[in-house]
């Protein structure tokens, strides 16, 4: 198909061969126009250069040797003009140093002369590939830019990303109580980013030049917690070779995190009540008292309520704490965050693993969207990670997915009801189902299971109750 007959514009459809060879002009349109490209020609650089500056072109496939102005220079005028093109060299096999040559120049690719159909196929549809992914990531820009404009201020200084309602709700709450030195509680599930809230809300305020010292509750054993958090003076203990500050002395003048505090052994939630009120630290084997100017910012993904309930965590330390409490979300909850969560991770990994430019399909964000995401943020993290890792070119497919995603929603058994149609009875059995589902899998946690099943917490025990599940 020449210049008579047009096709609809489609990116990467747009063909120019350069060629002085008419032969050759008239045979690569004609295989080009067969396989549903809009092929155009030209004799020589100057025309093809008039051609571009039409600016309907997509690939330029063009012969190295040429008069008035060869391959070499055209593609040098090409790179000057900036024209978005991608360029195809063809040469004679004993011209491959003029290849390399263009390929330097910019040139995409090249194929030596004589080639096969099928051989300058293949690197027209790379071509067109190419020019795919390239419209996709200036999309997927364009998307991110859009979504940020919507709240304003999308990343906070300490790397939150999110443009949901919910989020945008926290970034002003953070703005506002960063400040005050009163005790910040964080309530959320694992991996929903406590801790970067918790450096958000460190990051703003006026103690942000001071120190942010965090610590896992559970991830220390309970005979050196609490030397970990007060110190030591030598000879407290066998091993205390020497005095040690503890991490709360370490944040002086900046914020402590207590992470996982409901890990918190009872005889150290004492000691800890005693410094939140007194603001002063006695190290493990001392008998002076040291005054400390320390923030505490705590988080848990436990039920502290309820652990009071049975003793296990104390009142008066849980009202000390929760003076200033924010739900973080989960990120089934904020869905709409997925894909600009996606793109950052993408661009977080490209560097360290070497795969810049990367994108997503369509298939597979959907895979992204529909999953639950037990695992939240951190689990999203690790996905892409991985499905960047296992990818075959610069795109995340769907099969560079794990089986859960890819598989969709987890298939619910339904019960059988023999040749009874109630859609009562039938409802009752399957709400107590899931309700004790959810249970089982949040290992009683009431709370979290209200949030599995999307209900209240009010409604889930009246709910336990009718069933009998207490």
């Amino acid at each position: 198909m020449g210049d008579g007959q047009k096709t609809k514009a489609v990116k990467g459809n747009r063909v120019l061969v350069v060629d002085d060879e008419e032969g050759m002009r008239q045979m690569l349109t004609v295989m080009l126009g067969k396989h549903g490209f809009d092929v155009r020609e030209a004799k020589q650089g100057v025309e093809a250069l008039q051609r571009l500056k039409e600016g309907d072109i997509d690939i330029v496939l063009s012969d190295v040797r040429m008069p008035e102005l060869d391959g070499l220079g055209l593609l040098k005028k090409i790179a000057q003009a900036k024209f978005p093109v991608t360029v195809i060299m063809m040469s004679a096999f004993a011209e491959l140093e003029a290849a390399i040559e263009a390929l330097k120049l910019g040139a995409a690719d090249y194929v030596s002369k004589p080639f096969k159909g099928d051989e300058i196929l293949l690197k027209i549809r790379m071509a067109q590939e190419r020019l795919r992914l390239a419209d996709e990531r200036e999309r997927l820009k364009a998307e991110n830019a859009r979504l940020k404009g919507e709240v304003g201020q999308v990343e906070t200084p300490s790397g939150i990303i999110g443009k949901n309602q919910r989020m945008a709700d926290i970034f002003a709450t953070i703005a506002k109580i960063a400040d005050y030195k009163s005790t910040v509680l964080l309530i959320g599930e694992s991996g929903t980013g406590k801790e970067l809230v918790a450096r958000a809300v460190h990051d703003k305020s006026v103690r942000s030049k001071g120190p942010f010292i965090p610590i896992n509750c559970g991830a220390i054993p309970a005979t050196l917690l609490e030397s970990e958090l007060f110190g030591h003076v030598k000879g407290a203990f066998t091993d205390a070779t020497r005095n040690k500050k503890g991490l709360i002395e370490e944040a002086n003048g900046g914020t402590l995190f207590l992470d996982e505090i409901g890990e918190l052994p009872v005889m150290l939630q004492v000691k800890l009540l005693r410094f939140l009120q007194e603001e002063e630290i006695r190290k493990v084997g001392d008998n002076k008292a040291l005054g400390v100017d320390v923030r505490v910012v705590a988080a848990t993904a436990r039920d502290l309520v309820g652990m009071v309930k049975d003793g296990t965590f104390r009142e008066d330390l849980y009202y000390r704490l929760n003076v200033l409490q924010l739900r973080i979300p989960p990120l089934r909850e904020r869905k709409d965050d997925i894909p600009i969560l996606v793109e950052h991770f993408i661009a977080k990994y490209g560097a360290r693993l070497q795969r810049d430019a990367m994108t997503i399909s369509r298939e597979a964000l959907r895979a992204l969207l529909d999953y639950g995401w037990p695992g939240n943020v951190r689990e999203l993290e690790n996905t892409i990670e991985r499905a960047m890792v296992l990818a075959d070119s610069n795109r995340i497919e769907l099969e560079n997915l794990p089986d859960k995603l890819r598989d969709g929603m987890v298939e619910v058994e339904m019960p059988f009801f023999g040749d009874d149609l109630s859609i009562k009875k039938a409802t009752y059995t399957i709400e107590r189902e899931l309700i004790r589902r959810a249970l089982e899998k949040t290992t009683g946690n009431r709370t979290r299971a209200a949030e599995l099943l999307e209900i209240s917490h009010r409604a889930l025990l009246y709910k336990i109750k009718e069933y009998g599940l207490s």
